[in-house]
C-alpha cells in the first residue's frame, strides 16, 4: 500500500510540478486542438489519395494523439529535475527510484488518454464517422493502453536526460517517428520491410490495429491480440526505462555527472 501511495500521489505532485504550460488556452491549443487539425488533415488527405477510408485515419490518429503529452510527459518527469536542479534530492530519498518514476507515468497516461478520447469523439462528429456502442469500453481499453506505452516509452527517453545535455532533440524526433512509422496514416503493407519491423517495437503500432479492429465492429476478442502485444511493449519500455535510471544513477553517483548541463 505504501509503494500504491507512492506512485499515485507522489505522480499527481510530480506531475503540477514538471508538466508546464503557461495558460490554459496554450494547454488546449497544443493537446487538444493542435492533434484535431492533424486528424482533419490526414484525413482529407486519404480521401484524395484513396488510400483509406476515413475510419483508418480517424481512429489511427486518434490513438497517436496520445503520444504527444505521454512521450513528453514522460520526459519531463526525469529531465525537469534535472533542469531545476531538484533530481539529486530524488535520488538521495530512500524510497524506490523506480517506484517514484513509474509512479510519473500515469497522470501523462491519463492526460494522453483524455486526449484521444477528444480526438476520437471530436473526428467522429465531424466525419460522420459510426462506432459500434458495444466497441466503446475495448477502445477506451486502447487508447489507455497506448497511453501507458507511450508514457513508459518517454520515461526511456527521460532516462538518457542523465547522460544527454539536450535530450528533447531526442523526444522530438522519437514524436515524428511515431507518425511515421507506427502505421496510422499509411497502410503496413504501403511501408517498406525495415519501417514495418521498426514500428513492430514502437507504441501506438498495436494499439492502433485493435483500435481500427474494435470500431469496425469486430469485438474485442479480434482485437485482443494487437492489445497484448501493446502491453508487451510497454511493459518493456517500462523495464528498459527502470534500468536506464539505474545505470545512470550509478554513473552519475561516480562522475558527478547530474551536476553537469
Amino acid at each position: 500500500m505504501k509503494t500504491l501511495r507512492l506512485m499515485t500521489v507522489g505522480g499527481v505532485i510530480a506531475y503540477r510540478a514538471l508538466f508546464n504550460w503557461t495558460t490554459p488556452g496554450m494547454f488546449i491549443g497544443t493537446l487538444l486542438v493542435g492533434p484535431l487539425f492533424q486528424l482533419l488533415f490526414f484525413a482529407y488527405l486519404g480521401r484524395q489519395l484513396q488510400v483509406a477510408d476515413d475510419r483508418f485515419y480517424i481512429v489511427g490518429n486518434a490513438v497517436l494523439t496520445a503520444s504527444l503529452a505521454c512521450v513528453f510527459g514522460g520526459t519531463m518527469a526525469v529531465a525537469n529535475e534535472r533542469r531545476y536542479g531538484t533530481l539529486g534530492h530524488v535520488l538521495l530519498s530512500p524510497r524506490s527510484r523506480t517506484a517514484v518514476f513509474w509512479g510519473r507515468v500515469l497522470p501523462y497516461a491519463g492526460n494522453g488518454l483524455l486526449i484521444a478520447v477528444v480526438t476520437l469523439t471530436a473526428g467522429a462528429l465531424l466525419l460522420g464517422l459510426r462506432i459500434p456502442v458495444s466497441a466503446l469500453p475495448g477502445l477506451l481499453l486502447v487508447m489507455a493502453a497506448g497511453s501507458l506505452a507511450c508514457g513508459f516509452f518517454g520515461l526511456t527517453l527521460g532516462a538518457l536526460g542523465l547522460r544527454f545535455r539536450d535530450v528533447w532533440v531526442i523526444s522530438n524526433v522519437s514524436v515524428a517517428l511515431l507518425l511515421l512509422l507506427t502505421g496510422v496514416n499509411v497502410p503496413a503493407s504501403g511501408l517498406p520491410g525495415w519501417m514495418v519491423a521498426v514500428g513492430e517495437w514502437l507504441p501506438i503500432t498495436h494499439a492502433a490495429e485493435a483500435a481500427r479492429r474494435l470500431a469496425a465492429g469486430d469485438g474485442l476478442a479480434a482485437a485482443a491480440g494487437p492489445l497484448g502485444q501493446e502491453l508487451l511493449v510497454g511493459a518493456g519500455y517500462a523495464v528498459a526505462a527502470a534500468a536506464l535510471l539505474k545505470i545512470f544513477e550509478f554513473e552519475s553517483r561516480r562522475t558527478a555527472s547530474l551536476d553537469v548541463l
